[in-house]
Order: C-alpha cells, then sequence, then structure tokens
C-alpha cells in the first residue's frame, strides 16, 4: 500500500525590496530620495540598493535578470512604474506580471513610498509619464 506524498510547506517568500537612488537623471526630488533611504535602512529589512536602474538596463546589467527571476514579490522604489517596467524589458529581463510593486519617488511623498515598500501595495499607480519626459 502506498501513500500519497505530503506537499511540502511552503512558506510565503519575504518580499524583496528595491531602492534605486535615481543617480544620473537627478529627476526624483533629492529629499524624498534621501528619507525613503534613511527609512529602509531604519526598519532593519534587509534591501538592495543600486545607483541607477536607467545605467544598469543601459549596460544589461545581469542583477536585474536575476531580480526579475526570482522567486517571491519585489517591491522597487524608483520612478514611474511604466518606465521601471521598460527599463527590465531593455535590459532583457522582463518583470512578471503578479508579484511586482513599484512605487513612484518622483511623485509621491517619502512616507507613502515607504508605507507601499512595506505593504506591498502600490499608492501611485501606472500614471503615464509626462510627454517628452524620459527615465
Amino acid at each position: 500500500m502506498s501513500s500519497a506524498a505530503t506537499p511540502p510547506n511552503h512558506q510565503p517568500q519575504p518580499p524583496r525590496l528595491l531602492y534605486c537612488r535615481c543617480a544620473y537623471a537627478q529627476v526624483v526630488p533629492e529629499n524624498v530620495k534621501n528619507d525613503v533611504l534613511a527609512g529602509l535602512a531604519e526598519a532593519g529589512e534587509a534591501f538592495k540598493a543600486v545607483p541607477d536602474l536607467c545605467e544598469m538596463a543601459a549596460r544589461r546589467d545581469p542583477q536585474l535578470a536575476e531580480l526579475a527571476a526570482a522567486e517571491g514579490p519585489l517591491r522597487i522604489a524608483a520612478c514611474w512604474p511604466r518606465a521601471v517596467r521598460g527599463l527590465f524589458m531593455q535590459a532583457g529581463a522582463a518583470l512578471p506580471n503578479e508579484g511586482v510593486s513599484i512605487h513612484n519617488m518622483r511623485t509621491d511623498t517619502a512616507d507613502t513610498v515607504l508605507a507601499g515598500m512595506r505593504s506591498g501595495e502600490s499608492n501611485s499607480g501606472d500614471t503615464p509619464a509626462p510627454s517628452g519626459d524620459t527615465p
């Protein structure tokens, strides 16, 4: 008599947090970038800080593919959600449709971005970038 295998107990993956400094475009208000970075550091959760997603996408940095392919939710503090998705696509590392929340430091306050990074709920939606605006 054979017994059915019991499925393994799957614990939900903790969210991966990604913070973009937007160092080269300089389109995110400095105080918002600083406050979000400080808030993430004070929260005590692990997060990855990168200097500039635009530059990483231009170099097709393999870290973007690793981030896009990894298990579990991904929460990104950067700029326009549509632009961030486009940068990952440009790098050949399209983000999944599910499990990714992108928080816009260009339009939201640091408190709003930090709340979204904690909850995973996107507060800024996918508001289109203004005409002529590039990431």
